[in-house]
């Protein structure tokens, strides 16, 4: 037997085994018939146990009578045994009596663990243990157990404290155990880099106490307290640059955000002076907006806005920072942060799944130490780490932890002992430091970076300081925790403490110090000045960005026929060792044949063959989602799975005519992080159509935030473009309130300034149009969301089939017609206008009465809800001169769906003697019935009230 197979063997023995271990091979030393014959062949096959030759050796130097030379090795076993119980737990639990606190020098726990006499030993037991007994990979400075406790707990109890016993990846812990133990942490600094330090802690104090005594009563959430993050960010950026980072994407709410755009996005100070200085000084309301817009911005407050800065290091490398834009929802901006990391990692230029490099970009997030366990989001966005629709190699958490959210004690706001908790459940290494340590806080940066590039993991910094001043400099801290903001009043800043160490050390004078701080100011103050010379009397106010044109511009996106028939042909090519599910390859195969010899299209095959001409103009494609690979109602299929073996095929990554990327992932149950992540990675990269697709349209209920913060109001916030579509199954078959409605109307209820696109199609052919012109707009002024009420049992209903000249010669219509209603145009008095599931339960009707029976009755299908097709109604209302009544006919509630909005429309292109009424059913608190028969019943009333011109009705007249 090998040795590496007898240390395999010995391994399985620890702790207290080992201690019985060594007790039974005593016994066998004495009589190898007194232990059991399993025990005593283990000893003949193996030898010894490991050490206890070393044991037995320090037993005969310490001993010389027989007898107590006998019962010497099992106490000095038990001694080892404890010696690594100390040790383990220095390790597992040093944090616990670690200097992490700025604002608590002494320990708050029981710390008993580091008294060696809790374990039954002495200082002289220690030291008589050999070191490679307690620490095999002990440094070679270090030769016995009190030496290896002296050095850990040095280590671990220190301003740094580590929790990694619940990283289970052998490789990964000993990686971390051994940086930390081998004080590769503990990097030297030069007495330039350390002035250099100081200058920067000058600067960002410097900044936060002339904005308080230039705009008293202004709002910054400043940084004071937590000053160590610029310098952190400085060293993170100076990696990055080292080795070739081309992106670096930042996420943070307000906290210290001012400062960070100053000293780190680069933002002049005269320009942050001068959007202070022309904000309205109001009262303000306790969390955080002014009422109304502050002037000197585009369309939100100065702690919400991004920034982007170009960064050359030393080595020419040129690296992008970029600030996210982040509302007040804190923690939301955390998976757009990753979308928009994700994006600057992928290469999309050949068909296929993008490539990706993990090092060319990474993202820090900044988060608030009430924000990061209280907030679903983070959890949400910490589960996207290891997805491979989702990861990005990393991202290196900050919680800048002030010890408080708004007036909360953190005893009130979380049920962990730390704010990092959360994250050991995904593994994550957490680093606590104090934020008044410089040189550590630095250092564990350095740290945090280098295991985020050699593991591809996230990593979290607990940066804990305090808050020098309330949530806001307008509120009195002093209110809620008094006891707490006595020390904070009398606890020096970072920038002094560290200036005196500097001098003690002799690096600098007080003079000098003093100078520094002096100097800085009367630059701020200089720069100040100007601005009120220039200024005076010439108030400039920066205005909200422009709004887009009013409608959509007009696109070609027709394809020729014989394109779309040899893209149909490729798609249904397979490798020869590919087995198809046999009742999958008859549909496939069905929907070959129902275009190559029927020549028609169903939405199935009209949203693929959508997608692959779209990648073979060359447009990159994401698209994700729960169960999005085949469809939540089985009707998509991209992605095969061998019949037999399970392997993967996606025909339209192996297409011909593909010449770019197609991204393809179903999505983890969850909303939010999917929907901000894919958000942020359609801003990121706007060449590319990126797709959301919900299961069921009700699930954007999980969402609001990141529709209403980001999608619905970027653009006019922050000016921050997005082409990002949103497909939402809607519609009414008696499925119950939670899988009815995709929420029309919270969409149409946020639209303005041609924010986004709002479109209920009908047919094959319009759908086919409505994506290949989202796709062709993502690189123009005019690029906006698009929201789409996407169909359930219309999927595989014959009217929603198209002709396929409908693809090849036409384009996507806002209003469609229905063919056998309005031929007499004198006698049609009733327009009934309808969008999505309703307008084909309509059509059935007329199949059903035949097209006589309704000459009374126009129907016209209105496809884009928003912006309303106003001059299309318009023309279409002219053509009847007999026409008494515009009909809204709906299946939502009254109160939902699209009426609420679109009856002011309608009303203004009602002409004198035109009434406006309303056709479906009356409001409702819940958005559908859940009794199915009931359903058909009301659904029935709306279509033959609608085809009945003759019946009055309810509705709203002008």
């Amino acid at each position: 037997m090998s040795k590496v197979e007898v240390e395999q063997i010995w391994e399985r023995f620890y702790g207290p085994n080992m201690g019985y271990v060594y007790d039974m091979y005593e016994k066998y030393q004495q009589d190898p018939e007194s232990v059991d014959g399993s025990i005593r062949a283990l000893f003949e096959e193996l030898g010894s146990p490991p050490g206890m030759d070393s044991i037995s050796i320090s037993a005969k130097e310490s001993k010389s009578d027989a007898n107590i030379q006998q019962a010497v090795p099992q106490t000095a076993i038990k001694k080892v045994i404890s010696a690594n119980k100390l040790l383990r737990n220095i390790r597992e639990l040093g944090h616990l009596a670690a200097n992490i606190n700025p604002l608590h020098q002494e320990p708050q726990d029981d710390v008993g663990f580091l008294d060696v006499e809790t374990y039954g030993l002495s200082k002289q037991d220690l030291v008589q243990i050999p070191v490679d007994l307690v620490w095999e990979a002990a440094p070679e400075a270090i030769s016995n157990a009190w030496e290896a406790y002296e050095h850990l707990k040095r280590i671990y109890t220190g301003t740094i404290a580590y929790e990694f016993g619940h990283i289970h990846d052998e490789e990964e812990q000993t990686w971390l155990n051994s940086y930390i133990e081998n004080t590769r942490i503990e990097r030297p600094f030069s007495k330039e880099q350390r002035v250099e330090l100081l200058e920067r802690l000058i600067s960002v104090d410097g900044f936060e106490k002339f904005l308080h005594k230039t705009f008293v009563g202004q709002k910054r959430f400043s940084i004071e307290g937590l000053d160590m993050l610029v310098p952190m960010f400085d060293k993170l950026i100076q990696s990055g640059c080292e080795d070739g980072t081309k992106n670096i994407s930042i996420g943070m709410a307000h906290r210290g955000r001012l400062n960070v755009l100053a000293h780190v996005l680069g933002k002049p100070y005269e320009l942050i002076f001068s959007e202070f200085h022309h904000s309205p000084n109001k009262e303000l309301v306790p969390s955080e907006g002014s009422r109304g817009i502050n002037f000197g911005w585009s369309g939100d407050v100065k702690y919400h806005m991004g920034a982007d800065r170009k960064v050359t290091g030393e080595k020419e490398q040129v690296v992008r920072i970029n600030l996210a834009h982040n509302p007040s929802h804190l923690e939301f901006v955390n998976p757009v942060v990753q979308g928009v990391a994700r994006a600057s990692q992928e290469d999309r230029s050949e068909k296929g799944y993008p490539k990706q490099n993990k090092q060319s970009s990474f993202s820090v997030l900044v988060h608030g130490d009430a924000a990061f366990p209280g907030e679903g989001v983070v959890a949400e966005t910490l589960n996207l780490t290891k997805l491979k629709g989702y990861a990005t190699g990393g991202t290196i958490h900050i919680i800048a932890n002030n010890l408080l959210g708004f007036t909360t004690n953190f005893g009130d706001s979380r049920s962990t002992k730390y704010a990092s908790d959360l994250a050991k459940g995904y593994e994550i290494p957490v680093i606590h430091v104090n934020a008044d340590d410089p040189e550590s806080c630095l250092a564990v940066m350095v740290f945090a970076y280098e295991y985020r590039k050699k593991f591809k993991k996230d990593i979290v910094i607990d940066l804990i300081g305090y808050r020098r001043f309330g949530h806001n400099e307008m509120d009195d801290a002093n209110v809620t925790q008094p006891l707490l903001y006595e020390k904070i009043n009398n606890h020096p800043v970072i920038a002094e403490k560290y200036g005196k160490e500097l001098v003690n050390r002799g690096i600098l004078s007080e003079e000098d110090v003093t100078g520094k701080k002096t100097e800085f100011m009367q630059k701020l103050q200089g720069i100040f000045d100007e601005l009120r010379k220039e200024d005076e009397g010439n108030v400039k106010i920066k205005q909200v960005p422009k709004p887009i044109s009013d409608q959509v511009p007009e696109l070609d996106t027709a394809v020729p026929e014989d394109v779309l028939k040899s893209i149909n042909s490729n798609l249904v090519k397979f490798p020869e060792t590919f087995t198809v599910y046999p009742k999958l390859g008859r549909i496939l195969k069905k929907r070959e044949s129902l275009l190559a010899k029927d020549n028609k299209v169903d939405w199935s095959l009209g949203e693929t063959l959508a997608f692959a001409s779209i990648l073979a103009d060359g447009t990159p494609i994401r698209l994700t989602g729960q169960d999005s690979e085949r469809g939540t109602f089985s009707h998509r299929h991209l992605v095969l799975h061998d019949n037999k073996t399970g392997e993967r095929f996606i025909p339209l990554h192996e297409l011909p005519e593909a010449k770019a990327s197609l991204s393809l992932y179903n999505s983890p149950l969850s909303e939010t992080a999917v929907l901000g992540f894919d958000y942020g990675y359609s801003v990121q990269s706007p060449e590319s159509l990126v797709i959301w697709e919900a299961q069921f349209g009700d699930f954007v209920n999980v969402a609001q935030v990141i529709i209403d913060q980001f999608i619905a109001s970027g653009r006019a916030k922050w000016g921050q473009k997005s082409s990002l579509v949103m497909l939402l199954p809607h519609g009414y078959e008696g499925q119950g309130p939670e899988h009815s409605s995709g929420r029309v109307e919270r969409f149409l209820n946020s639209a303005a300034e041609n924010n986004w696109i709002v479109a209920n199609v009908t047919s094959a052919a319009q759908y086919f149009h409505l994506l290949r012109r989202q796709a062709k707009l993502t690189t123009k002024e005019d690029a906006r969301p698009l929201i789409v009420m996407t169909p359930k049992s219309l999927l595989r209903n014959s009217m929603t089939v198209s002709e396929v000249s409908e693809l090849t010669e036409g384009k996507f219509k806002l209003l469609v017609e229905e063919k056998r209603t309005g031929q007499n145009k004198d006698q049609v008095k009733r327009l009934a206008l309808c969008t999505g599931k309703v307008a084909i339960d309509l059509a059935a009707k007329i199949d059903e009465m035949g097209s006589d029976e309704v000459e009374s009755l126009h129907i016209a299908r209105v496809e884009q809800l928003y912006p309303f097709p106003q001059k299309e109604v318009e023309e279409l209302t002219a053509q009847f001169p007999n026409l008494e009544e515009i009909v809204w006919v709906q299946e939502e509630p009254k109160n939902m769906g699209a009426w609420p909005v679109v009856k002011a429309n309608l009303h203004e292109i009602a002409t004198d003697g035109i009434s406006v009424d309303y056709i479906g059913r009356p409001k409702r608190s819940s958005p559908a019935t859940g009794e199915p028969h009931i359903h058909k019943q009301e659904q029935a009333w709306i279509v033959e009230d609608t085809v009945n011109v003759d019946k009055g009705h309810g509705g709203e007249n002008k």
